[in-house]
């Protein structure tokens, strides 16, 4: 993003000149905030010597599983089936190419905004059969506050910037020429937000009949940045 003047005030210069001399200064900003939302992915397998066996048995612990999470309600902002694969297992002895059993998968991506719901449901999740769950992957919505928030704090540096150099030589800037972010060519990269990872949470069913209890997991603390630069015009100091 690039902000210019469409025309600099009269008797100024893009550029400075010893009647408009110009200051260029660079503004940022580096918040922790807590993230608002969380993703996992839950892949679902199915393995039989039947090929209709093996897509039924898939079909039907896809449904069980929708069903599950859509029990959450508000708490899913988002749920979304990704890849469906049916492979077949070729024997490894003998010349003819002989199908030993069919493989099946699913994966699942849910979104969820409630950690203490998402810590019940990937603890409900792990404890079906053949069902892996992983991540989760905390984030910032694209559009949070905090984006703005950070951009507004790095364009106030930038001002605050510009006027203490200009109090350094008694004046005071005079209009802006320019405002651009100093982000990746080719990108938007005026704010950046990290994502944490807490790797496969379980993949296995539970060991014991009893109902397992929920996850506790910390969300990650997410850093969002934002970078500018500004250039100005100052009153012409008096230097003698």
């Amino acid at each position: 993003m690039r902000v210019r003047c469409v025309a600099p005030p009269s008797g100024h210069s893009a550029h400075g000149t010893p009647t408009a001399p110009r200051v260029t200064v660079r503004g940022e900003a580096h918040l922790e905030v807590d993230p608002e939302i969380a993703r996992i992915t839950i892949t679902l397998t199915a393995r039989n010597t039947d090929r209709r066996t093996t897509l039924d048995d898939l079909t039907r612990r896809n449904t069980t599983t929708l069903d599950l999470i859509k029990t959450h309600g508000d708490a899913i902002e988002k749920l979304e089936t990704g890849t469906l694969a049916i492979r077949p297992e070729l024997t490894r002895h003998g010349r003819a190419e002989r199908i030993r059993a069919y493989h099946g998968t699913i994966q699942l991506t849910a979104t969820l905004n409630d950690f203490t719901t998402l810590g019940e449901l990937v603890t409900r999740l792990a404890d079906n059969d053949l069902t892996r769950v992983d991540g989760p992957w905390w984030a910032l919505r694209p559009t949070s506050p905090h984006h703005a928030a950070a951009r507004r704090q790095a364009v106030q540096e930038a001002l605050q910037r510009a006027r203490e150099y200009a109090q350094a030589l008694d004046t005071r800037i005079d209009a802006l020429l320019e405002l651009s972010d100093t982000g990746s060519v080719g990108g938007n990269t005026f704010t950046t937000t990290t994502y944490g990872g807490a790797g496969i949470l379980r993949s296995a069913r539970a060991e014991t009949a009893a109902e397992a209890a929920p996850v506790d997991l910390e969300p990650v603390r997410q850093n969002v940045d934002a970078q500018v630069e500004a250039a100005f015009t100052l009153i012409p100091p008096n230097l003698g």
